[in-house]
C-alpha cells in the first residue's frame, strides 16, 4: 500500500473519530488488531458496543467508498469482534456494525457518511 493511500487512510479514521465523538459516542480503541485483521474503531453508543470501519476515498471512481466492505469484510470484522468481546468480557453486550463512508475531494469539504447497523453477524461468520 502507497504512503499516500495510508495517510488518506489515517485521515479518514481521524475525521471518522471526530465526527463519532461529536454525535456522542465514546471511542474505545482505534486501530484494535490481531492475526486476523484490524477493526479501524470500536465505540460505545450509551450501552451499546459498536464496531466501525472506515472507507476513505479521493473520489468516486470506483464507487461510494461503504462499497468496499465486501461479505469476506464483515465476515472478518464480525470474527474480530467475537474475539475483543471475549477478551474482555463483553459476553452480553448489544453489538452494532457500523461503516463511516468518507469522500474527499480536493475542492470541498469531506463528505461523511455514517451507516449505522449497516450489517449483522450470523452464524455462517463464525
Amino acid at each position: 500500500m502507497s504512503k499516500e493511500r495510508i495517510s488518506l487512510g489515517k485521515h479518514g479514521e481521524e475525521l471518522a473519530s471526530e465526527f463519532l465523538e461529536s454525535a456522542g459516542l465514546r471511542i474505545i480503541v482505534r486501530n484494535y488488531r490481531n492475526k486476523t485483521g484490524e477493526i479501524d474503531i470500536i465505540a460505545r453508543d450509551q450501552e451499546t458496543l459498536v464496531f466501525v470501519e472506515v472507507k476513505t476515498r479521493k473520489s468516486l471512481t470506483y464507487g461510494q467508498p461503504y462499497e468496499a466492505v465486501s461479505r469476506k469484510k464483515q465476515k472478518q470484522i464480525c470474527r474480530l469482534a467475537l474475539y475483543y468481546m471475549t477478551r474482555n468480557k463483553h459476553h452480553d453486550q448489544a453489538v452494532r456494525f457500523d461503516v463511516i463512508s468518507i469522500v474527499m475531494t480536493s475542492n470541498e469539504n469531506p463528505k461523511i457518511e455514517h451507516l449505522i447497523n449497516c450489517f449483522e453477524a450470523d452464524s455462517s461468520f463464525y
